[in-house]
């Protein structure tokens, strides 16, 4: 098996490996938040009790509980995903100089991978899950949910400086920085209330689409019921901002490529949030909803990343091997 594999390897370069095993990190990562997204919508968090990061005191739970399995699961995977950040940061570190943008961006994708841990661990040991009402669930679920945007962002410019992509520059660029810096907060405000609209769908799960409405404007209704009308509202003004902001951007090909991507996720995202609201929030939808926000995340950071970075050097990947033996790399 291992000669198989080194056949298979043998003929790719270092930096093509490196950069397939970037890409790879950012996939399992959206999977990873997906499947949190998941344990939540399943009540299934407090599936290991409020142990971390053993498993109702064990390393392996023994087969039990469905909500046992779905948290154990999602430990597990986000322990993969630790292990996989760490291994991108020393291969990154190895393959690039002292001070590569590469390495600033692997950096902090490390640290907001370990901040992503201590908010899980935070979440089952003051017992923030499953039916926990709590304004602190809602506060570290918006929290969480920053951090993890934050840690895709910093995963997929890891991923596509790897790629031989230019690194960005801010200085000459402060009319498209303002419009990027309106598309990513109107991104984090659609998906901070989401988050807490997504918490009132699993705590009080509306039975009509009419019922559902009146609670919201209702006295007696939770907090989270109640904000559940800013989601929508935020998703209307939200997509108009990021529609003219990719739509201002398209300079050149690479930015008209990224600005075609982000306006298609907008209008999938636009009828998904019709359709789920129109279901109740099924959480099949609700799945589907954030890994479509993820994406549509992931998509704003790469066209940041042309838009920003393309005034400097244009690189294609006929001359990523020739990028490889320059001094900025690293001496193996």
């Amino acid at each position: 098996m291992t000669g198989e594999h080194e056949g298979l390897t043998a003929g790719v370069p270092a930096e093509e490996r490196l950069r397939r095993f970037a890409w790879g990190v950012v996939g399992w990562n959206v999977l990873v938040i997906v499947w949190g997204a998941y344990v939540r919508a399943s009540k299934s968090g407090d599936g290991c009790g409020s142990h971390w990061p053993l498993c109702n005191g064990e390393v392996v739970p023994p087969a039990g509980q469905f909500a046992t399995f779905v948290e154990f699961m999602h430990r597990a995977t986000s322990g993969i995903a630790l292990l996989g950040v760490v291994a991108l940061v020393i291969w990154s570190f190895r393959r690039f100089a002292r001070g590569h943008h590469v390495r600033r961006a692997a950096g902090w994708s490390l640290a907001f991978i370990l901040i992503e841990a201590l908010i899980g661990a935070l979440l089952v040991k003051l017992e923030l899950v499953a039916d926990n009402r709590s304004v602190a669930r809602a506060v570290y679920m918006s929290v969480h949910l920053v951090n993890t945007f934050l840690l895709l962002g910093a995963l997929t410019l890891t991923a596509y400086w790897i790629s031989g992509f230019p690194p960005v520059r801010l200085s000459g660029h402060e009319r498209t920085v303002r419009h990027l810096l309106a598309a990513f907060v109107a991104a984090l405000v659609v998906g901070v209330t989401g988050a807490i609209a997504a918490l009132g769908d699993t705590l009080f799960p509306a039975t009509s689409l009419a019922q559902g409405i009146a609670e919201e404007f209702s006295s007696l209704a939770h907090f989270t019921v109640k904000l559940r009308w800013l989601h929508p509202v935020a998703a209307v003004l939200a997509s108009a901002v990021i529609v003219m902001a990719a739509a201002r951007l398209r300079t050149g090909p690479a930015t008209a490529r990224m600005s075609a991507v982000v306006l298609a996720i907008v209008g999938a995202q636009f009828i998904l949030g019709i359709v789920n609201v129109w279901l109740l929030a099924p959480i099949w939808m609700q799945l589907i909803h954030l890994f479509l926000a993820d994406a549509l995340w992931v998509a704003l950071i790469l066209l940041a990343a042309a838009a920003l970075g393309q005034d400097a050097e244009t690189v294609t990947p006929a001359t990523l091997g020739a990028r490889a033996s320059r001094p900025q790399m690293a001496m193996q």
